[in-house]
């Protein structure tokens, strides 16, 4: 099950606040419970958050800035159900489309995720300001993840500025072939 960026209720309250209470999260958060995989992109990332989810928030990149432009990413784990396709430090090569980008934790939960192996994903050129340049965390049984950058604009070497998003979807395939 992926959740989709865009701006959902126009994000007027905080981003992804709103869109926790739509229905379709109630069936959401059942499939996560269930072990469906679940993949948060950028408003994803941001709804999964505020649904409970996945730990942390976020919030406005530093300087304010909307930021539009293709980044480095480091595959920090590859033991989620979205990242086994990747052998661990990998680099990866996807579009960032956010306003509302950085990622924020209490110390105490980014030590958690550190020590957990749940920080998946990695800015090579922090540029939003994220705490310990996170890009992409995972939940507990690494079945539900959400990142702020777009894989499905990374899937087709023409169209994107390459195919490296391609091993998220085929880890959740192999994820769901498996179960």
């Amino acid at each position: 099950m992926i959740v989709p960026g865009g701006f959902s209720y126009g994000d007027y309250l905080r981003c992804g606040a709103i869109a926790r209470f739509a229905p379709v999260m109630g069936e959401v958060v059942e499939a996560a419970r269930r072990g469906m995989p679940v993949l948060g992109i950028c408003n994803g990332f941001q709804v999964l958050c505020e649904a409970g989810l996945l730990p942390g928030a976020l919030t406005r990149n530093a300087g304010l800035h909307f930021v539009c432009r293709d980044v480095w990413l480091e595959v920090a784990s590859n033991t989620s159900a979205w990242t086994t396709r990747y052998e661990q430090g990998a680099d990866l090569l996807v579009p960032l489309k956010s306003g509302e980008g950085r990622y924020v934790a209490g110390d105490e939960v980014l030590d958690e995720l550190e020590g957990e192996g749940r920080v998946v994903f990695r800015y090579r050129d922090n540029i939003n300001g994220s705490m310990r340049d996170i890009a992409g965390v995972s939940s507990a049984n690494g079945r539900v993840v959400g990142l702020m950058p777009h894989p499905e604009h990374a899937t087709e070497a023409l169209t994107g500025p390459s195919d490296d998003g391609l091993g998220i979807f085929y880890s959740a395939l192999d994820a769901i072939l498996v179960s």
